[in-house]
């Protein structure tokens, strides 16, 4: 089977979301690649600066996902004659296409926080919005593919409750960096953190309720809250304009992954009052650090954290500020930590690569079995069963 893996979305020099997923998914397909002669593995590429952050592996070049020329992709792939083509986002050109196609919905956030990223081009903002106005959008796309992957078994069950596609939907999850889960002594046995750092890692955008822990620091004065992601001077200057008197607040703008690394190593938690998400992979790579979390109490959060966080109500900043005091208590947090780390292993990009491939095999064998030959029409297949507790 030969697979092309839309590696466009990989953000150079430092990974947003998107660009974690898809890059971490593609490495640890090409691991199982590596081991399976009848697997032909590339990559899809619209900018050579996105090589450095991908694995070795051939590559084809093909035009920005958010240019005018999106709409003729499957033309240029047709070229490569890839039998199956992954994208890990939902919207890559398929007029023309004859091979088989799986795209990604992450999530449904944006129909009811319909505010883009910033950094999108305006025509590319002003459609976005449009887009997220109803649903057939959403279904159209969707159905020009022969199989859809979600990220959790939440947004797989929120497809199905707004009937976004006749095509079946599999869950392929996020997963913490390999060999990031750290041995559950060496987390115990830290030493203490005067400086009672929390963190939040995230986007800015209104969703993600940053605002609530402001409101959190000025009442942990002691603590000292560290924002992490890369963010605009506007947003900035609007937060900073929030922050209680008294308290700590750091705007880190970005921060490389040592770092990130460091700073959850003596974090005393991690936070996010978030209002929706499709996964939180914050939330994983914390728990795989040993660090605990304080979180919203969504759906999402429940099925990837269990009962390894404390969740608190989105809005109540008194409750995440006790549920942080609570931390205080040694017996507590070390239950905290241990079952975070359970839960982290609980996830694995390697599991996430063979669910893919094992949607990859499904989509090229019925197409093949149906027709012989590259069908003019996607072909359905069944969904697979859950790949994670």
């Amino acid at each position: 089977m030969r697979l092309l893996f839309d590696a466009r979305y990989t953000r150079p020099g430092r990974h947003d979301g998107i660009s974690r997923y898809g890059a971490s998914l593609l490495a640890a397909t090409a691991d199982l690649a590596a081991e399976d002669p009848g697997l032909e593995l590339a990559m899809l590429v619209s900018d050579r600066r996105q090589l450095a952050m991908l694995p070795d592996l051939p590559h084809v070049s093909g035009p920005s996902p958010v240019s005018a020329a999106e709409a003729a992709t499957a033309l240029v792939v047709n070229r490569y004659a890839p039998d199956v083509v992954y994208s890990p986002m939902q919207t890559m050109g398929s007029v023309g296409r004859r091979h088989g196609l799986i795209l990604t919905l992450h999530d449904l956030i944006y129909y009811d926080h319909p505010q883009p990223p910033g950094d999108l081009p305006a025509a590319v903002r002003a459609g976005w919005r449009l887009y997220h106005r109803a649903w057939w959008p959403q279904r159209l796309l969707l159905d020009r593919a022969d199989a859809v992957v979600t990220v959790s078994r939440t947004t797989r069950a929120l497809i199905a409750e707004h009937r976004l596609t006749r095509r079946p939907v599999h869950v392929v999850p996020n997963a913490p960096r390999p060999g990031s889960v750290v041995d559950p002594q060496a987390a115990l046995e830290r030493p203490a953190r005067p400086d009672r750092v929390l963190l939040y890692m995230g986007s800015f955008l209104p969703y993600k309720n940053v605002e609530t822990l402001l409101r959190v620091a000025g009442r942990l004065p002691d603590h000292e809250l560290h924002l992490l992601s890369g963010i605009s001077p506007a947003r900035r200057a609007e937060l900073e304009s929030l922050v209680p008197a008294g308290a700590r607040v750091v705007f880190h703008d970005g921060v490389s992954e040592a770092r990130y690394t460091e700073l959850l190593g003596r974090a005393a938690a991690l936070l996010t009052a978030s209002r929706a998400e499709g996964y939180g992979l914050p939330v994983v790579e914390a728990l795989a650090a040993g660090t605990p979390v304080v979180c919203s109490d969504l759906p999402i959060f429940r099925e990837v954290a269990g009962e390894a966080a404390s969740f608190v109500a989105p809005d109540d900043d008194a409750g995440f500020a006790a549920a942080v005091r609570a931390l205080e208590d040694p017996a507590h947090r070390r239950r905290q930590v241990l079952a975070g780390l359970d839960r982290a292993r609980a996830w694995s990009w390697t599991d996430s690569a063979t669910a893919l491939l094992e949607v990859a095999r499904g989509v090229h064998g019925r197409r093949r079995n149906a027709h012989g030959r590259h069908p003019a029409v996607p072909v359905d297949v069944p969904a697979d069963e859950d790949v994670r507790p």
